[in-house]
């Protein structure tokens, strides 16, 4: 059973930094995609971040610059390190599992979320 669980979201002032982590369970954690999603109040969930199996990483570019995605297999860890945060950052994020390597085949497995809340 796959499990992913997110941490590290929370309340910050505009400018300040947060670093979301997500571990998994439950799926060979090396050999998948990951990425991190998030869904605005009223708004369609987007694609933050990626990183394929082989390090790659896509970040979107609305948070480009901000934003890093990283990973550690032997933690089963996957993390969002967030900086500058504005008020439209402010979001449910979601980790999700890759359906294989890399982005283009798409997640199927998804986290609770974790909500960040940036204010100004």
């Amino acid at each position: 059973q796959v499990q992913l669980v997110e941490s590290g979201g929370g309340l910050v002032q505009a400018g300040e930094s947060l670093r979301l982590s997500c571990v998994a369970s439950g799926i060979t954690f090396s050999i998948k995609a990951m990425g991190w999603h998030r869904q605005a109040s009223g708004k369609q969930r987007e694609l933050v971040a990626s990183i394929s199996s082989a390090g790659d990483t896509t970040i979107a570019d609305s948070v480009k610059g901000r934003f890093t995605i990283s990973r550690d297999n032997a933690k089963n860890t996957v993390y969002l390190q967030m900086n500058s945060l504005k008020p439209e950052d402010t979001a449910t994020y979601y980790c999700a599992g890759g359906r294989g390597a890399i982005r283009r085949l798409g997640f199927d497995s998804w986290g609770q979320g974790t909500q960040v809340t940036v204010s100004s």
